[in-house]
């Protein structure tokens, strides 16, 4: 099957997501007035993403879960963008140091590589998690034995087809496309979106040698940030040709948003969110999407930790092996059309075929959280208004 063919099965996928979102009721809390025993069955999840992601466990993996094991809630808790992620890390640690229950019980954050590394996370094997058994080792690995996989996703270019016949198939393509076309282009600022950062890391990754790379995506190598340079620069130099001359979206939905109301013809989007936009209708069919290439944008799995000093743990433990299940892959194959990161013979067989060709475990890495976060905090130092 084709990357096109593929892309048209999560289109698929996705038209499901509807029935999902129509029927399934937004998980609700009682964890503050609960007692007793049912205050042991209470789980909160706190989740660092966008609505899609929000709306993943709140209509979907969340409802089946507290089906299948009555008389368990579970509420949920957004950092919307994880605008604070660092800040969470923070006090999670802190929790964590003093034997202090953080408050939540299972993470869903971009940090959760740095918080297993620092000891804050239960560790995940296939005796706690059985459904790790299904998980590629190569995906496993980058959770360094404390993040648990759970689904997986790729940044790939949008295009409006009523004007582009062919889109860029290379980043130096694409760049010199930018330049050419002003005002056509957007993408958000990194720190409010995974998008807006794949296609910065991508312009960075020209001038960082594939070995520093490689670094950059499994640990934190401040020094070798200076690598960046030319990339902040470039970045820099397409501000009076992004869209209204350096105004950078809000996040990943406003950047769909955009392309939705036909006001740019092209952006970076997130495979699952441009998927179920147009499914949903926010977004036209008109809008094409594809991979560039030398080299490709950014994707890879998401992983999921329970804090140390849960008080919930074996539960929270629980509701990760559920998302790994046949089931859970099942929902998140439709309601966000999320790559299964299990083996696809472990699915059902309409599931499995729409996901024919997708890999994780071949996605380009994105930076280590830190690396990330400082990547971030250099764009805007680096390059709006420059």
């Amino acid at each position: 099957m084709n990357e096109r063919r593929s892309l048209a099965y999560l289109a698929s996928a996705a038209t499901l997501a509807i029935a999902l979102s129509g029927c399934a009721t937004a998980a609700g809390s009682t964890t503050d007035s609960a007692e007793g025993d049912a205050s042991s069955k209470s789980l909160t999840v706190f989740i660092s993403g966008d609505t899609n992601v929000q709306d993943l466990w709140e209509k979907g993996l969340i409802p089946a879960f507290e089906e299948a094991n009555p008389g368990v809630t579970v509420d949920t808790t957004i950092d919307l963008h994880g605008e604070h992620n660092q800040q969470t890390l923070a006090k999670l640690t802190t929790s964590v140091k003093a034997g202090d229950d953080p408050g939540y019980d299972l993470i869903d954050a971009g940090f959760i590589s740095s918080a297993g590394k620092a000891g804050l996370l239960e560790e995940a094997n296939t005796d706690t998690v059985p459904n790790l058994a299904n998980v590629p080792d190569v995906t496993l690995e980058a959770g360094d034995g404390f993040g648990i996989p759970y689904r997986a996703s790729s940044v790939l270019l949008a295009y409006d087809t009523t004007t582009i016949d062919a889109p860029p198939e290379t980043l130096t393509d694409l760049l010199q496309w930018i330049t050419d076309n002003p005002g056509e282009f957007a993408y958000n600022s990194p720190s409010t979106g995974g998008s807006g950062g794949a296609f910065v890391a991508t312009v960075l990754d020209q001038y960082v040698s594939e070995s520093d790379r490689e670094k950059m995506t499994v640990g934190y190598e401040p020094e070798l940030e200076t690598e960046w340079d030319e990339g902040f620069a470039e970045l820099a130099g397409l501000n009076a040709s992004v869209f209204q001359q350096g105004v950078y979206p809000n996040g990943n939905n406003q950047v769909l948003e955009l392309l939705g109301t036909g006001e740019i013809s092209m952006a970076p989007v997130w495979s699952d969110q441009i998927i179920t936009a147009q499914a949903t209708g926010t977004v036209p069919d008109t809008i094409g999407y594809a991979q560039i290439s030398d080299p490709t944008f950014t994707g890879n799995a998401s992983y999921i930790g329970v804090p140390t000093t849960s008080d919930h743990a074996d539960l929270a433990l629980e509701l990760a092996d559920f998302a790994l299940s046949s089931e859970g892959q099942a929902i998140i194959a439709e309601a966000i059309s999320g790559y299964p990161v299990v083996a696809l013979d472990t699915l059902p067989a309409e599931v499995a075929a729409k996901f024919e060709d997708a890999d994780p475990s071949a996605l380009r890495p994105s930076y280590y959280s830190e690396m990330g976060a400082d990547m971030n905090n250099l764009w805007d130092q680096k390059v709006p208004g420059q």
